[in-house]
């Protein structure tokens, strides 16, 4: 916004000073705001522009302007020496002029692509694919962890719609999402500074046209051919459907919980009731739900259960048993 501000004034001083001289003050300073936001318009034009195509894209575009550029010039000069009657030379010259630069464009900009393409190739036969963190995944924090234990190296690539959304949520009136927010903008801290296995890489391609973060998410990670790392089961699905591979965090830490068979035996604190009928519910220490039938008396005590079978869900696992013998009552908490 702040250059847009900047090239409106300019546009405005160009525009009031090429007027001046000719024109009293009002009508120049009526051209001069219009030459303002003829300015404005062409820098948004040329943003939105500039987003759909990679670096390589842009640069090779500008290298074949240049190269139009010259070769007009030199046209210019041959036409000069031919016998071509004056009233039509101007057309002539303006015909090869866009001729030219189109071809220079358009050559440029296939070339750069190409380059870009041919990169990405190289890279990923190389081993190194694009890593991209959503929000969800920095707030978590676990990510810092598992790159920090080296399972997860080199360089990890954060949009900058995605910071956008951190300090948005960051600076949030309701308290936990402001905690939120700055937990998911110290954990980027944190690997930035003090985790040498990866590199935080800013990029700044964007995508206008999309307004959904998690949507614009998977339209990067198609464009780079890369991967999100997340933990949003939503965005897992919608990645999915567009063949954008993923790797989600919580199926990882699921398939590290211990495996716990029908039959075994675990000491379970219940913490609160369950949903059915003198149900209890306790939890490991990973967190797994563990509900336990006819354990709504044992309520903040420690009881020793017998597992009946394991649910796995999407979001998670789920264990089910029962009380293993109930002539024995086990400790409260606070006798514990």
């Amino acid at each position: 916004m702040k250059l847009k501000i900047l090239f409106f004034v300019l546009g405005v001083l160009a525009g009031f000073g090429i007027a001046y001289p000719n024109y009293e003050i009002p009508i120049s300073v009526g051209v001069g705001i219009l030459f303002g936001i003829v300015t404005v318009g062409i820098v948004w034009g040329s943003e939105f522009i500039m987003n759909s195509f990679s670096p390589k894209a842009i640069l090779g575009g500008a290298i074949g302007m240049g190269a139009a550029a010259l070769s007009f010039f030199a046209l210019t000069e041959v036409l000069g020496i031919l016998s071509i009657p004056e009233n039509i030379l101007p057309y002539i010259s303006a015909a090869f002029f866009f001729l030219l630069f189109h071809i220079g464009i358009r050559i440029g900009v296939n070339k750069g692509s190409e380059a870009e393409e041919s990169g990405r190739k190289y890279s990923s036969k190389g081993g190194v694919e694009a890593k991209i963190l959503d929000t969800s995944v920095i707030i978590d924090g676990r990510i810092a962890d598992v790159a920090e234990a080296g399972f997860v190296t080199g360089p990890l690539i954060v949009p900058k719609f995605i910071i956008k959304e951190l300090q948005h949520i960051a600076d949030s009136s309701e308290p936990i999402k402001r905690v939120r927010g700055r937990r998911g903008l110290d954990v980027l801290k944190r690997m930035q500074k003090d985790i040498p296995n990866v590199s935080i890489k800013i990029t700044s391609q964007d995508f206008p046209e999309v307004k959904e973060a998690d949507l614009k998410l998977v339209e990067l990670a198609a464009k780079l051919k890369g991967l999100i790392i997340t933990n949003d089961y939503n965005l897992n699905k919608v990645a999915g459907l567009q063949n954008v591979k993923v790797l989600n965090l919580n199926q990882l830490s699921n398939a590290l919980k211990p495996v716990v068979l029908p039959g075994e035996t675990m000491n379970i604190h219940v913490v609160k009731e369950g949903k059915e009928n003198n149900q209890g519910v306790g939890y490991l220490e990973d967190g797994t739900m563990v509900v336990v039938d006819d354990a709504k008396r044992h309520l903040g005590n420690k009881i020793d259960v017998s597992v009946t079978s394991v649910l796995q869900t999407p979001t998670g696992r789920m264990i089910f048993s029962k009380v293993k013998d109930d002539n024995k009552r086990m400790s409260s908490n606070f006798n514990a």
